[in-house]
Formats: structure tokens, C-alpha cells, sequence
């Protein structure tokens, strides 16, 4: 075909002319070769034709052969400019503004628009910005949601510095503009392929019923076969509705089989399998609880599976009665918004208590240590944890690096024991030179490394106790020797002193290790009106026969004058918000040295109001806002405080907002309050 294209016009005069004078300089080597004696007349016969030739071409068919060229670039030109006009691939040009210049067919009819110039990208599709197109790389991809289709938008920056340079028509030294060139890939069946196939994926689950031997319990013996088969048939009928598959393991235990596609329908449900269950009822007192671990999106089968492991017991330690879902990177909660069923044996406290004594006895000293700003109750915990070392007669420090102004009364009554040695109370960095291979460390009343009174202690020491009653939230304390968390038990103080009936026959508390055990049970029970079971009482008979006076205790948590003000200031300036929740501040403006915990008094007494479900009192303190949330029965507290970076209890918790003022931090939890109401997860 190409040999069908052929040269014409003055272009075709100039390639001939080449053509005759080489021929005329070949007749001019014969006569040189043949008739020498005429090769200077024939050379200069020849010279003197070309000069003709060439000057009569140069003056007539110049300027022609240059139009030629010039039309012949221009219609060039308008093909390729024809052929991006008409390319299938939308794509356009846009200014340093982000404003399209130009844009073919293609990009038109995609935004329904027969002429795109002028307007700003970002008002056509919004997750393109200027701080995204004006980044350091002058060649990005983003991904684009546009009229129910997936696009790859993907751009790069062309600079106009050389071409302004080299132009006729305009001067911008130094200018060091740009265009950006905007082309669009649509991904739409690709990803709904890559979605399909990904819903089709395998998740694995873990369902455990949390109450299965007191449920049965509360039924008569006749019916309690009854009870578990209508339990499996709801349990595997909701399965089965999900075209999942359920075994039962265990007579309490169930594995599951789903579809990632499930999942998400249980996702959006919020797990109403948890309610479900519970209205199985027979005449059985207790309503039956399960706690739901599901993992997916590992790498292999037998990942899915230990992510669900992980994620039953992160639920188990949270109290059960809810759902969690862990993935690779990201773990999400589900329900927990029942309150927890005590356990009234104590055959896992004793188990714990002899796994405890073999620990310690094989060291040669225990390093105690609570949260940070350690409460009455972390200190209690951890002044019982010394008495047990004491026994065993293993060296014992307690890890605390500032002492509150409502711990102080229990750190000097503590001093004043008899035989109390100057090293049991340590810093954190004596706390560091004393770690090693010869010491275990035992954390009380957290479970959380961020917040320990020395989380460098978590990484020098090999063997790690953790004794904690608060529910597990995504940051644990990772390889632990031993790890005792019961979130249904009232305080620290109440697990160790369950211990220490177990732990040794010889061992005896003094009066005032007593008093202080007993104190921060009663902290953290509110003067035992919350989470109070049958065990909390056990364990405060158990303190009051070694020693423990009410009377005593009473005068360690009066306040001076300046708190209770502070106190009675925050409780009247509390507003009620959306008729459920009050809210108040503790600016402590009369300098009182412990603003936290006149907080955290204030919010307990918010509750006294009538119609209040739940308190919130956020204190300024030390460049951070600390809230402190309390309720009684009706609202998980603890799930709130989770939103905000925080934890706790049911209807104790708290966290700590950094950069904040405390009205940005009233606004931050007003803002989770109304979002989390919205979508039913309170």
C-alpha cells in the first residue's frame, strides 16, 4: 500500500534535480577517465547547470515546498488532534487551578456535559483535589466513583517552562507552570468481579454460650434437655438462614463456617443474634448469653481461624455477650451492652492462685506495678501482691511514680507498717535497673502497655503477670506468663484478695493492708453499690476478719475543703443532654491537686439525678482532657469511651483527648453520643 504514495509538486522537482545531476556527475567520471583532456570543461560545464538547477528551485519553488511542508504538518496535526478528540479513553487537560482546558468525546459524555471547559475538576468528581493533583509526584493514580461506575483516574504534570521559553508569541522568564493531563481507566466489572469474589471468601467464627451451667441450672433437670436443643435449633437456623454452616464442638461451643458476604449482612444487623438467643425460654430464670469471635480476611484458612480465637477472647474478656470481628488490621465490636454474670465459683481463682505461687517462688523478686496516676485500687491490688511475695519470702516493689492527693492517706498509712523497707515503693527508672531474669513483673488493675506505670518494664521482663477486671480493648498486654482478667469481678483489690485465701496457709494480713484492699474495693464499687456480687462480699468479710476497720477506712477518703467544692461546682453547672446523659466540667480553679478524681467523684454523684442514664465530666489536667464516664445499668459506658480512644468498665470508664480544650472535648462527646443514638449502638 505504501508504495501507492508518491512524492509530487515542487518537493518531486527537488528529489529529480538530485536524480539528473549525479547523472550528469557520472557522464563527467567517463570523459575524466576516457578524454582527460576535457575534465576541467565538462566539471565546470556541470557546476555551472546545478548552480541553474539549484537557484532556479531556491527562487521559484522555496517558498512553495515550505507552504507545502507547513500544510502538510497542519493536516498531520489535525489527525492526531482528531484521534484524541475521538479516543474512547476519557481524557482531559486542566490548568494549575484544577480547571479543564480541554477534553475529548469521551470524558463529555461521561459527565453528561458537550463542553467540560472552564470547570473546576473538583466540582465534577470530588475525591479529585488541587492538594492531591499539587502533591510531590507529577504522576498519581486515584480512584474515582462516578454515576455508578469505578474508575483508576490517574494524572500527570506536563511543565510549560520549555515551551514558554521557546516561544515567539509570549515572554514568562521564570515562569514554572504546568499542565496536568487526566486520564480515566473504568475499573467498574473488574471490581465487581474482585467484590464478588471477595464476598465469596471464607470467614471463620467461634460462638460460645457465655451462662450455658447457670442457665441450666435455672431450670428444672427435666427441661434442661429441652432448653439446649431449642438453643442449637435457634443457633443453627440462624446459620443455616446466612448459607452458613454451624457444628457443635462442645456442649457450650459452636464452629462456623461463612461467606465474607455474611458476615456483613450480620454486620449490618449488629449481630442480632445476640438477641435472638436470649429469647429462648422455657421457665429457665437466666436468659442465655453467646459471645460471637469471627475472622476473615487472613491470608490462609487456618489464619481466619486464629483471628476468630483472638477475637471469642477478646469478647469473653470484654463479659461476653457480644460479637468480635477481627480482621488483619482492624478489630470492630459488636453489642456489650449487658451487664456481666458473676461467676459464683471459685475454682479459676484458686487454679490462677497456685499458677501465681509456682511464678513467684521461682524468682527471685516481684516488681508490682498499676496504671498510670495509679488509684486506690491499683495500689491496694498491688500492696496485697507484696504481702503475697512477703510470705514466699521473695523481695517485693511497688512500681509508682506519683502519688494523688486521695492516694496519699493509703501510701503513708502503708509506710507506717513496721516492717515496711525503704525500697518496696520504687520509681519507674529504679524500677528499670531492678528488672531482669530474676524478676517477675505483676501487672494489677490494667491491661493496657500505653498506660502502665512503665511500659518498659513489659519488654525487660520475661515472665509477666496481668491481673486486671477491666474488659479487653484491642491493646493487651501481649505474652503473658499468667493473664487473670475477669471483668466481672468488682476491683483489683477483689481478685487479689480471692488470691490470697489461696495462695499460701501461712499467710496473714496486717490491719492496715487490710484497710487499704478494702478501700479500693470500695472505690471502685462506689461504696458497694455497683458491681457488687456475692464474691465482692466474700472477699470484704474476708478483709474485715484480718483486720480491715469501716471507720478508718471512712477518714482515708474525706476530702479537704477545696475538692469538695470543686465537686459540688462541677455537679451544678452539669447540663442534661438529648434527656439521658450529664454532662459537666471540673476546672479546678481552686488549685486542688487531684482535679481527676474529684471528676470521676462528681460524675458518680450525676447519677443521683432522676432520668440520668449516664455521666460525663471532662477535666483539664496536665495539657490533656480527661472524661470520666458512670452509669448504673442502662448504657455501656465503656463502648462510648472506646470511640474516643478510651476503655473501662460497663458503667465505669474514662479516656484522655490530647490538643483539645474542654469544649472541644464537650462538642467531640456530644458528637459520639448523637452518632452512636443514630445508629442504635447505645
Amino acid at each position: 500500500m505504501r508504495s501507492k504514495i508518491k512524492v509530487k509538486g515542487a518537493l518531486h522537482l527537488y528529489l529529480y534535480a538530485l536524480l539528473y545531476i549525479t547523472i550528469m556527475l557520472a557522464i563527467v567520471a567517463i570523459i575524466v577517465a576516457f578524454f582527460p583532456q576535457y575534465a576541467g570543461l565538462g566539471i565546470g560545464i556541470t557546476a555551472v547547470i546545478s548552480f541553474i538547477i539549484f537557484l532556479v528551485l531556491y527562487v521559484r519553488k522555496g517558498n512553495i515546498i515550505v507552504d507545502d511542508l507547513v500544510s502538510f504538518a497542519t493536516e498531520y496535526g489535525q489527525v492526531q488532534s482528531k484521534l484524541l478528540k475521538e479516543m474512547e479513553l476519557p481524557y482531559a487537560l486542566l490548568d494549575e487551578d484544577g480547571k479543564i482546558i480541554w477534553s475529548n468525546h469521551e470524558f463529555e459524555d461521561l459527565i453528561h456535559k458537550k463542553s467540560a471547559s472552564g470547570r473546576s475538576i473538583t466540582s465534577v468528581f470530588s475525591e479529585v483535589t488541587l492538594d492531591k493533583l499539587n502533591g510531590e509526584e507529577d504522576y498519581g493514580i486515584l480512584p474515582i466513583s462516578y454515576d455508578n461506575r469505578e474508575f483508576s483516574a490517574r494524572y500527570r504534570r506536563i511543565a510549560l517552562d520549555g515551551m514558554i521559553r521557546h516561544s515567539d508569541l509570549v515572554d514568562g522568564d521564570g515562569y514554572e507552570g504546568y499542565m496536568t493531563a487526566l486520564y480515566m481507566f473504568d475499573e467498574t466489572a473488574l471490581k465487581i468481579a474482585l467484590r464478588e469474589n471477595d464476598d465469596q471468601s471464607l470467614a471463620v467464627a467461634l460462638l460460645y454460650l457465655d451462662n450455658y451451667d447457670e442457665a441450666l441450672e435455672s431450670v428444672e433437670e427435666v427441661r434442661r434437655s429441652l432448653l439446649t436443643a431449642l438453643i442449637d435449633r435457634k443457633i443453627n437456623k440462624y446459620i443455616s438462614s446466612l448459607d452458613g454452616i454451624s457444628k457443635k464442638i462442645e456442649k457450650d461451643k459452636f464452629l462456623i463456617i461463612l461467606r465474607k458476604k455474611s458476615v456483613k449482612q450480620l454486620q449490618e444487623s449488629k449481630f442480632d443474634i445476640l438477641e435472638e438467643v436470649k429469647t429462648v425460654n422455657i421457665g429457665n430464670e437466666m436468659s442465655v448469653t453467646i459471645s460471637m469471635g469471627v475472622g476473615l480476611d487472613g491470608l490462609t484458612y487456618s489464619q481466619n481461624y486464629e483471628f476468630a480465637r483472638a477475637a471469642i477472647d477478646l469478647a469473653l474478656g470484654r463479659g461476653g455477650d457480644q460479637a468480635v470481628v477481627k480482621t488483619n488490621d482492624q478489630i470492630t465490636y459488636y453489642g456489650g451492652k449487658s451487664q456481666q454474670v458473676e461467676k459464683n465459683t471459685r475454682v479459676k481463682a484458686r487454679v490462677k492462685a497456685h499458677a501465681l505461687h509456682e511464678i513467684i517462688t521461682s524468682k527471685d523478686r516481684v516488681l508490682i506495678m498499676g496504671h498510670r496516676m495509679g488509684d486506690v485500687d491499683s495500689f491496694g491490688a498491688s500492696v496485697g501482691i507484696a504481702r503475697i511475695a512477703k510470705t514466699l519470702e521473695r523481695k517485693a516493689h511497688i512500681v509508682i511514680n506519683d502519688v494523688s492527693a486521695s492516694l496519699k492517706p493509703m501510701r503513708d498509712l502503708y509506710v507506717s507498717q513496721d516492717d515496711f523497707e525503704d525500697d518496696m515503693l520504687v520509681t519507674g527508672e529504679q524500677a528499670v535497673d531492678l528488672a531482669g531474669s530474676g524478676a517477675v513483673l505483676v501487672v494489677v488493675d490494667v491491661n493496657k502497655p500505653s498506660i502502665t506505670e512503665c511500659p518498659e518494664l513489659l519488654k525487660m521482663c520475661k515472665s509477666i503477670v496481668v491481673l486486671d477486671h477491666h474488659r479487653q480493648g484491642t491493646e493487651t498486654i501481649e505474652n503473658a506468663t499468667l493473664s487473670y482478667v475477669e471483668a466481672y469481678a468488682s476491683s483489683a483489690c477483689e481478685m487479689v484478695t480471692e488470691i490470697l485465701q489461696y495462695i499460701s496457709d501461712g499467710i496473714k494480713l496486717k490491719a492496715e493492708e487490710a484497710d487499704i484492699l478494702y478501700s479500693g474495693m470500695m472505690l471502685d464499687t462506689s461504696n458497694f453499690m455497683t458491681k457488687t456480687g456475692v464474691r465482692t462480699f466474700e472477699a470484704a468479710a474476708y478483709l474485715r476478719r484480718a483486720g480491715a476497720d469501716v471507720s478508718r477506712v471512712r477518714k482515708l477518703f474525706r476530702d479537704d475543703a477545696d475538692s469538695y467544692k470543686a465537686k459540688a461546682d462541677t455537679v451544678s453547672h452539669a447540663i442534661v443532654y438529648r434527656d439521658a446523659f450529664a454532662i459537666s466540667s471540673c476546672t479546678a480553679e481552686q488549685g486542688i491537686q487531684s482535679p481527676t478524681e474529684v471528676g470521676a467523684q462528681a460524675a458518680n454523684d450525676l447519677l443521683n439525678i432522676k432520668g440520668v442514664k449516664g455521666s460525663f465530666v471532662c477535666t483539664p489536667y496536665q495539657d490533656k482532657v480527661y472524661i470520666s464516664a458512670r452509669s448504673i445499668d442502662e448504657v455501656n459506658v465503656q463502648i462510648i469511651m472506646e470511640r474516643m480512644g478510651g476503655g473501662g468498665h460497663i458503667n465505669m470508664a474514662g479516656c484522655q483527648l490530647e490538643g483539645v480544650t474542654v469544649d472541644e472535648a464537650m462538642a467531640q462527646l456530644k458528637y459520639t453520643l448523637d452518632k452512636m443514638l443514630d445508629e442504635g449502638d447505645i
